[in-house]
């Protein structure tokens, strides 16, 4: 993945398992769509944290899939972008702020200057 903003504002969030498909769902035809209509919003990218093997220290070992589970990484312009009227507008746009917020936890936010 080539990172072409300054700025990535992570977003970081577990879900209640019997939502997981609405989630996802909203998520990529609802959520992500509205948010890339903010002005200063250049791309996003989603995963899900899985479990997996690491080579370190000469030995091999296992790693639990990480908490939270999934990850957005929203490439933004500037910090702005976030605290906008736009932004506040979009996150609240769909289903996600009534259907599918109240049953994420687990929310961590950060914002990351590219070096």
């Amino acid at each position: 993945m080539t990172i072409t903003s300054r700025y990535l504002f992570v977003v970081g969030m577990d879900v209640a398992p019997e939502k997981e498909d609405l989630f996802n769902e909203v998520y990529d035809t609802e959520h992500v769509p509205y948010l890339m209509q903010v002005p200063g919003v250049l791309a996003v990218s989603r995963a899900k944290a899985e479990a997996f093997s690491l080579a370190i220290g000469g030995a091999v070992e296992g790693k639990p899939a990480a908490s939270p589970a999934y990850l957005a990484l929203y490439e933004v312009e500037s910090p702005d972008v976030v605290s906008s009227e736009a932004w506040a507008e979009a996150i609240e746009k769909g289903r996600w702020a009534m259907e599918v917020r109240p049953f994420t936890s687990n929310r961590q936010h950060g914002l990351y200057r590219v070096r």
